[in-house]
């Protein structure tokens, strides 16, 4: 039986003196929904799209582990707008794997956008980002994944320790099973310090200050017939989203 290190929780109280103490923080499933003020099941009830991800088409180490969609939205105040869709581009500095590259996603289903559970979540977000960062508008990236196990392993992280060029990265835990693996694995971005768990509960939620720490998430394997790892991933970025350098 494989042991699993839990996570060292934050209560909602003290998010934001943890994010700029030590530039991240782990909530349970019952403190995102206290933060939100949401029941449980309002946010189980967008469980069920993860069943409907296309294949990720733009993996280049030829895997096919990976399926997701992106949407985009501005943040500002209590105010989430959705924006035209658009690709998802990283420079090689943050994504040595697939920087440089435009790739374009199917979006996320309406009926989850719709959720009111699923504009909560991203004004609060945006209020903790600026909190954090200042006040300002923030530029945010909605990233459902499933990685799974069909060709025996699957990679979360295929660009390996990373950060993302953003100001603020969150990471929910949807659902976990058939699996062994997936460790979440967390650095100091300029010094020796890292930490290591396996978050397992779903709605378990990572912060992350991404100009602070860098992080990853190690590979997966099955332990049942289709065994995977599902996330909801959020990026939150000043300034505008990034893109392909003007020409």
């Amino acid at each position: 039986m494989t042991t699993l290190l839990n996570p060292s929780l934050t209560a909602p109280t003290q998010l934001d003196a943890a994010l700029r103490g030590r530039g991240h923080a782990v909530l349970s499933a019952a403190s995102l929904c206290e933060l939100l003020h949401a029941a449980a099941d309002e946010l189980d009830a967008l469980r069920p799209s993860w069943n409907d991800l296309p294949p990720d088409g733009h993996l280049r180490d030829g895997g096919r582990y990976r399926r997701r969609r992106l949407s985009c939205f501005v943040v500002d105040g209590g105010a989430v707008t959705r924006v035209p869709h658009r690709a998802h581009w990283q420079p090689v500095e943050y994504n040595a794997l697939h920087g440089g590259l435009e790739r374009w996603f199917e979006p996320i289903r309406d009926d989850v956008i719709a959720q009111p559970v699923w504009a909560r979540l991203l004004a609060a977000l945006g209020a903790h980002c600026s909190v954090l960062k200042g006040v300002q508008p923030w530029y945010l990236e909605a990233h459902q994944f499933r990685i799974d196990t069909t060709d025996g392993i699957g990679r979360p992280t295929p660009e390996g320790a990373h950060r993302d060029g953003v100001d603020l990265v969150a990471v929910l835990l949807v659902e976990r099973a058939g699996i062994k693996g997936g460790e979440t694995r967390v650095f100091e971005a300029d010094g020796p310090v890292g930490l290591r768990f396996t978050m397992s509960e779903p709605w378990t939620t990572l912060l992350l200050d991404d100009a602070r720490v860098i992080h990853e998430s190690t590979p997966i394997q099955p332990l049942a017939e289709g065994g995977h790892r599902d996330t909801l991933v959020l990026t939150l970025r000043a300034g505008g989203f990034q893109g392909p350098p003007a020409s």
